[in-house]
């Protein structure tokens, strides 16, 4: 790390745009790294304190064992449970995998200790207005709190930053959802079971919607409604979504409202680009992380990171490989217009889905790590004759640009 030629310029072998999961992995990894000739310089250029940071927010991923974030884990979990609309859940042990709830602030906290440490890592706090290609790199430019001008020259830059919008597509939905973290008098939730996806929620005419409990404690829970859906809903639909679930699904009785979160993610065929100049990358959501399927990007991130530190380590040239493959993205692409134009029963797809394949399986499946064999035999166990019909449509369909939500 040094000064460059002109002032208020920090030279650094790598800069990270962004601290989300992505931009935060990445540092962790990086920080990390033993001492050696290989080990790179690393700038985490992170928004300043104000609109520009986003909220706190709860990721959740499944992995053997144990994982290197578990010190700032809330919880995690081995045994899953789905609820279709009608009839006994269908609960399954996942084990050798776990669930794991991390918190955005327990997670840079995590990885803010792994950089204090390393001395080949500093964090800078600016809002960043431009990234340009350079001679030998790409240089970033940025504004500090107190109005400084701020520059970073990189060899390679990671910019995980949210995208201004998306690209065209031939499906976009929106998963988006708002959650308490609630308290309770009683000892009312299985601390040993999430509730992944429960059906006994009213359903939209095209998607799904379900409840989510991850439950911390007997008294204790974070309680979830989602919709899979083309529009999010006003904040009020939320809560009064909230309240007939907690009330009238759950049972809950009286209980203490101690936060809320809320969320969009964007669920798309479109392509995503990895690269945007000859010394510039995009990981994260903005580099296609996100599972179309599912919404889930977590894993995909520890992918992505794993493989651009290792090559960092060896000298290669870091492109972050896809997150997904595509096989992965093209079984996806069909059930994505499955949903959205209603031939496909959502909350009875998932529901089948669990009821006939083991769950530690299907999370296999979902997370792209299963084998062509096994994606066979759980494709036969959809509903084929509308599956086949909508993947027939499908290469016939234009890809159109997506309104903001």
């Amino acid at each position: 790390m040094s000064d460059g030629d002109a002032p208020g310029v920090v030279e650094t072998d790598v800069a990270i745009v962004g601290a989300g999961a992505a931009g935060l992995s990445l540092a962790h990894r990086l920080a990390r790294r033993p001492p050696g000739p290989r080990r790179p310089s690393v700038a985490l250029v992170t928004a300043p304190p104000g609109p520009l940071r986003p909220p706190s927010r709860t990721w959740c991923f499944w992995e053997e064992g144990t994982g290197p974030y578990d010190a700032a884990l809330t919880a995690s979990w081995r045994r899953l449970r789905v609820r279709p609309r009608r009839g006994p859940g269908i609960e399954d042990d996942i084990d050798p995998l776990r669930y794991k709830m991390l918190r955005s602030d327990d997670f840079e906290e995590l990885v803010g200790a792994a950089v204090a440490r390393s001395p080949h890592t500093v964090r800078i706090e600016a809002r960043v207005d431009t990234v340009e290609g350079v001679a030998g790199g790409a240089e970033i430019a940025g504004t500090a709190l107190d109005g400084r001008p701020v520059r970073v020259r990189a060899r390679w830059v990671f910019d995980s930053r949210p995208l201004g919008s998306l690209p065209a597509a031939r499906t976009t939905l929106l998963q988006h959802f708002h959650g308490w973290f609630v308290r309770h008098d009683r000892q009312v939730f299985e601390p040993g079971t999430v509730e992944l996806m429960d059906f006994r929620t009213p359903q939209p005419a095209h998607g799904l919607s379900f409840g989510y409990v991850l439950p911390t404690s007997r008294r204790e829970a974070l309680v979830e409604y989602t919709e899979f859906s083309p529009r999010v809903l006003s904040r009020d639909r939320y809560e009064a979504a909230l309240r007939h679930y907690t009330g009238e699904v759950l049972r809950l009785g009286a209980f203490e409202v101690r936060g809320t979160e809320s969320g969009v993610i964007p669920m798309t065929d479109a392509p995503f680009a990895r690269q945007t100049g000859p010394s510039v990358f995009r990981i994260g959501a903005a580099g296609g992380a996100t599972r179309p399927s599912t919404g889930y990007t977590f894993a995909a991130v520890q992918r992505q990171t794993r493989a651009v530190a290792a090559a960092l380590a060896a000298g290669r040239r870091p492109l972050p490989p896809p997150a997904h493959s595509a096989r992965s993205l093209a079984m996806d692409a069909v059930l994505l217009h499955g949903l959205d134009s209603g031939r496909i029963d959502g909350a009875a797809f998932f529901a089948r889905l669990f009821a006939r394949v083991p769950a530690e399986r299907l999370l296999r499946f979902l997370d792209g790590r299963s084998r062509l064999y096994e994606d066979l035999s759980i494709g036969l166990r959809t509903p084929v004759l509308p599956m086949l019909r909508t993947a027939l449509e499908l290469p016939r369909l234009p890809r159109r640009p997506h309104p903001e939500p």
